[in-house]
């Protein structure tokens, strides 16, 4: 796929979810909501909320949720490498996998940590050269976001702010690196991370988000519930 072409699957899926509300639906083995029927039912549930693109986990939930809901979709696939910190996405296969279930755009980790196999640059060049996917980068620092830029990504998120011992360590969003980014780089930048209020999702898209990701707040009620449950008790 040549850079015209990712220009205009860009800019559609922009007009699809630009300013808007992307919904992660997401349950991991341990979860009680895990199983891609419960998935795909949680994706329709967000889209008779009003939203406008989803992320989801593993090519079997990703499946799913195409057969129910039709909304752009960033696709993940989360898978453990002993030893690594690395887990989402973290190899040219698992992208593959990610675009044959049918997701619009596959988002990885590109942070600077070690990854099991390929470098960013090689991850990005070979899901270009072998899918019509987009490419998103998901960064925890601006540096990574740099890099990422440099490394030809259609797209960056700063999904993995926290979630790296060296980035900022917020109970909140990092509105902050959403700023950094959108003052240095030139690709759309979305927001995503420990948003948890309409307050929060607002603030991102003022300060200038392409769209903001939500997930836990929204799909996982056993966190939703534990944030209650900590506020009745301090």
């Amino acid at each position: 796929m040549n850079a015209e072409e990712r220009k205009q699957l860009l800019d559609a899926y922009l007009r699809q979810v630009g300013g808007q509300l992307i919904v992660s639906c997401q349950a991991l083995s341990h979860e009680p909501l895990h199983g891609s029927e419960i998935m795909a039912r949680m994706a329709v549930a967000a889209l008779q909320g009003g939203a406008k693109g989803l992320r989801a986990n593993s090519p079997e939930d990703i499946r799913a949720i195409k057969q129910k809901v039709d909304l752009p979709l960033i696709g993940i696939y989360k898978d453990e490498t002993p030893g690594l910190e690395v887990f989402i996405t973290p190899t040219v296969w698992h992208c593959l996998q990610v675009a044959e279930a049918g997701a619009e755009v596959i988002a990885f980790d590109a942070t600077q940590r070690p990854h099991p196999k390929e470098t960013v640059p090689e991850i990005v060049r070979a899901v270009h050269e072998q899918t019509r996917c987009l490419v998103m980068a998901d960064v925890s620092t601006l540096e990574e976001g740099l890099a990422a830029e440099a490394a030809g990504v259609d797209l960056i998120s700063t999904t993995l702010s926290g979630y790296t011992p060296y980035s900022r360590q917020n109970e909140g969003p990092d509105l902050e690196l959403v700023r950094e980014l959108i003052a240095r780089v030139r690709i759309p930048v979305i927001a995503e991370g420990r948003y948890h209020y309409p307050e929060q999702v607002k603030a991102a898209l003022s300060a200038g988000a392409a769209a903001v990701v939500v997930g836990g707040a929204i799909t996982r009620p056993q966190e939703i519930t534990a944030r209650f449950v900590k506020a009745i008790n301090g």
